[in-house]
């Protein structure tokens, strides 16, 4: 039966009663009569055709694709553990009619504005504190009024750019605002996200409809960035500044720049001089034109924007920020100010202020708020709280995310007696409920549940334009984590444009490199290597398992002498952790905390490339999604072929890395990825050759040892096609050692760690990772097989002690090029760690 039906038919009264209190709540699906609303009407061929069998195919579905795409959000609830969760996405989308978008549009675009005067009116000439629309509490009490910026000069026009609203519905399915988000408004990347899958996995239903598609407003976006500075700068350099990977909408601030194609940074990247901000170079204080920073996408709280004047303990800005800000040499997106907008004490006069700022009168009213402040609306918030009304929410002005009504009544009366100005009490709306798939009851159906709306507004010219869709989300209860749902907007006609935008402002055409920071280079780096290292060490464990395979190859305890060997190498990677070939192989594959292990090196290699998001492709996630699902299947089942099957689809998985890589653009990061691959490639051939050849074998045993490593290597094809008759040891190492033309070799690794080294801007010829790298190459070039295949009494010492000298070399040289090419000046010390002398000293 239709799952649409099936909901439509449970909803018998389809605005129920809401905590008690009489009011009822608003169906997003279904109206007052039991038919489905204007919106779904237009849909109802398809979407009325949707099985409990289809939504249960297509929520697998969305699963698998949002884990391809490495979606996750960190939870903010300082009650959880704040690790990375799953994006988690409904199937059936939220669906509105364009009449009834048309008025909340409208109110969009107004409450932008208005929040808009209100900034430059309260850093500015403060009218709505001198005629008393606003008591000045409201404004002074609040945390996010910064006041080195209160000041004319410092005086942005516009400085919100772009804003955000969270919306509800009310019991008679009206909206109302139920906080500002302008500080640093997120949810973009994610309801671009969400349009991406659910159209693939509902193609039939997208396809049916006339929806306004989200691409044109990412287009919007970038035009208005781009020239927002166009008065005084041509060619503006826009960065994205993050918080970091540990974000809670880190892929949300890393799709918005590579939508966007502006570079990711972190405060670490930057630096202030001469009053401008530069993205700093390895060599600072050398700095290029090309280095200039004139637009900061802010994805950082104001506070921890500048530990020079704000908070001292951040290490999330750069100092000196906010100078650089009141000279008008950076735009930040939104202005460093605007985080007293984010103030629910100014919802309960909104209104007043839109008359007096804008001459209009308020279209999107918020919900109703009570500042404590206020003698007489404390007294209705305490009278409230003291009859035990459910639908009351209280408030601190400064964490408006969080609710403190569940305080113990006396003790949180005492807080607001108090400090009555940092307090607010609001209605809690009954909110709109609409259908969330759930599939894990015994019957899987559509339930009901709230719904809220984040909808987004941008500066696009001289206007406000709001974002036709937005993000919706759902919760099974407030503790609950959310569920997002795509905002479906149907277009009154078909010919309507595209986000009601009929021309993109041209942009001049121009080349542009932006360059990557320190940062970038370094994680990029070890992006490299942690691959390389993860992909040789799975070889060689599928390996070791082939050879354990073999009949007479373990018994009774006994290990045979080419699968010890691999087995050796194993331990010189990793440690050893079990006599038991089998239980270490599961624990190589799937212990993240042992180093060495596999899958120690595919946590720190996700660690890495989370952190330069923006410099891959998309394509770069199915990577992880892969493994992931061979880890798990790893898991499920204690069967010993399961472990060689799983190592295949991670050694596969990381195979593919390979493809993706290889069409980035050649530019410093690339180079970078190569050099890191290329350096960890000659120390893991350094650990197999010394496990393989410390020791002097004869007969078969030789022979398998040697088909062994040449296996674990990657050469056994190459070394059958080049060499005739039986394999020995002189011509295993000159393949692997000295040949050229086998990309396994140590000779191709140091060619391409020199090709890659060269094409960074701070090599010279002469630095010391370049003549490190001399040195190691003419030894190499000196080496003779020959002796170093020599065994003195079983044993090859001299081919032992020439590894280890390599190996500590290839260290050298990895610690020459991060001091070269990764680190720029000291590391930052908070002020409250330096004495005034030495701040003096620095300064002279």
């Amino acid at each position: 039966m239709s799952v649409l039906r099936d909901y439509a038919a449970s909803v018998s009264q389809p605005t129920l009663a809401f905590a008690g209190s009489g009011e009822q709540r608003y169906d997003e699906v279904v109206d007052e009569g039991g038919a489905l609303r204007s919106g779904w009407k237009a849909l109802a061929e398809h979407a009325l055709a949707l099985t409990a069998d289809d939504l249960l195919r297509v929520d697998g579905e969305i699963t698998r694709f949002l884990a391809d795409d490495g979606v996750s959000y960190v939870r903010a609830d300082p009650d959880t553990d704040g690790g990375a969760q799953p994006w988690q996405l409904d199937p059936m989308p939220l669906v509105l009619d364009a009449p009834s978008w048309a008025p909340l549009e409208i109110g969009l675009a107004q409450r932008a504005e208005l929040l808009n005067a209100i900034l430059v009116d309260v850093y500015g000439e403060q009218r709505l504190l001198r005629e008393r629309i606003v008591p000045s509490a409201v404004i002074f009490g609040h945390s996010g009024f910064l006041r080195p910026l209160a000041r004319t000069s410092a005086i942005d026009r516009h400085p919100l750019l772009l804003s955000a609203v969270d919306l509800g519905r009310d019991g008679h399915g009206e909206w109302r605002v139920l906080a500002d988000r302008v500080q640093a408004p997120s949810g973009l990347g994610f309801a671009a996200e969400n349009r991406r899958v659910i159209s693939q996995v509902l193609p039939d239903l997208f396809q049916e409809s006339t929806l306004h598609h989200i691409d044109p407003y990412f287009a919007a976006l970038r035009a208005a960035l781009l020239t927002s500075v166009a008065d005084t700068v041509d060619d503006p350099r826009v960065v994205v500044l993050s918080p970091g990977t540990l974000s809670e909408t880190a892929f949300d601030q890393a799709f918005l720049a590579n939508a966007l194609g502006f570079p990711l940074v972190q405060g670490s990247d930057l630096v202030v001089r001469d009053g401008y901000v530069w993205m700093k170079p390895a060599r600072w204080p050398d700095k290029r034109p090309t280095d200039r920073i004139d637009v900061i996408i802010r994805r950082v709280d104001a506070a921890w924007c500048d530990p020079l004047e704000l908070r001292g303990d951040s290490r999330l800005g750069v100092a000196g920020l906010t100078e650089a800000v009141r000279r008008g040499t950076v735009r930040l997106v939104n202005g460093l100010g605007a985080g007293v907008l984010e103030n629910p004490a100014l919802m309960p006069y909104l209104a007043d202020a839109c008359e007096l700022l804008l001459g209009e009168q308020l279209r999107l009213p918020s919900a109703p708020t009570w500042w404590c402040g206020d003698a007489a609306s404390r007294a209705l918030v305490l009278d409230r709280l003291a009859a035990g009304d459910p639908t009351l929410l209280v408030r601190a002005i400064d964490e408006p995310r969080r609710s403190v009504t569940a305080t113990p009544i006396d003790e949180l009366a005492a807080r607001i007696a108090a400090a009555p100005h940092r307090y607010v009490g609001q209605d809690q709306l009954p909110l709109s409920q609409t259908p969330v798939w759930d599939a894990s009851g015994a019957q899987p159906r559509a339930a009901s549940q709230p719904l809220t709306l984040r909808a987004f507004t941008l500066r696009y010219g001289s206007a406000y334009r709001p974002l036709v869709g937005g993000l919706a989300s759902v919760r099974a209860h407030p503790d609950a984590p959310p569920r997002a749902k795509d905002v479906w907007v149907l277009k009154s006609a078909e010919t309507d444009p595209d986000q009601n935008l009929t021309e993109i402002a041209p942009l001049p055409t121009a080349r542009s490199t932006p360059p990557l920071a320190p940062r970038a280079h370094a994680d990029l780096f070890w992006t490299g290597r942690y691959a390389e290292r993860t992909e040789d060490l799975l070889r060689l464990l599928l390996a070791a398992q082939a050879e354990l395979d073999q009949p007479g190859a373990y018994a009774a305890g006994v290990i045979a002498e080419s699968p010890r060997v691999l087995l050796d190498a194993l331990a010189r990677l990793a440690g050893m952790r079990s006599l038991e070939p089998e239980a270490e192989f599961r624990s190589l594959l799937l212990d993240a905390a042992r180093p060495g292990s596999a899958a120690h090196g595919v946590a720190r290699l996700r660690e890495a490339m989370e952190g330069v998001r923006d410099q891959l492709s998309g394509d770069t996630w199915r990577v992880f999604a892969n493994i992931d699902r061979a880890t798990r299947a790893l898991r499920s089942s204690a069967h010993p072929h399961r472990t060689a099957e799983s190592g295949g689809r991670m050694l596969a998985a990381m195979l593919s890395l390979y493809g993706v890589t290889a069409n980035m653009i050649r530019d410093t990061g690339w180079h970078m990825i190569e050099a890191g691959r290329y350096l960890e490639r000659g120390l893991q051939l350094c650990e197999l050759l010394t496990a393989g050849f410390a020791e002097r074998r004869e007969g078969r045993a030789a022979r398998n040892v040697l088909e062994a490593v040449l296996i674990a290597s990657e050469s056994v094809v190459t070394y059958r096609r080049r060499y005739r008759g039986s394999v020995r040891a002189a011509d295993v190492l000159d393949l692997l050692l000295l040949d050229r033309s086998n990309p396994r070799s140590l000779r191709f690794a140091l060619d391409e760690l020199r090709t890659h080294l060269a094409a960074m801007p701070a090599s010279t010829g002469s630095t010391r990772a370049e003549r490190l790298l001399d040195h190691l190459e003419t030894e190499l070039a000196a080496a003779d097989v020959s002796s170093l295949g020599a065994a003195t009494q079983g044993r090859r010492d001299v081919l032992v002690d020439f590894l280890a000298q390599v190996t500590e070399q290839l260290e050298r040289l990895s610690d020459a090029v991060r001091h070269l090419h990764f680190e720029s000046g000291p590391p930052a010390v908070p002020l409250s760690e330096l004495s005034l002398i030495e701040v003096m000293e620095s300064r002279a």
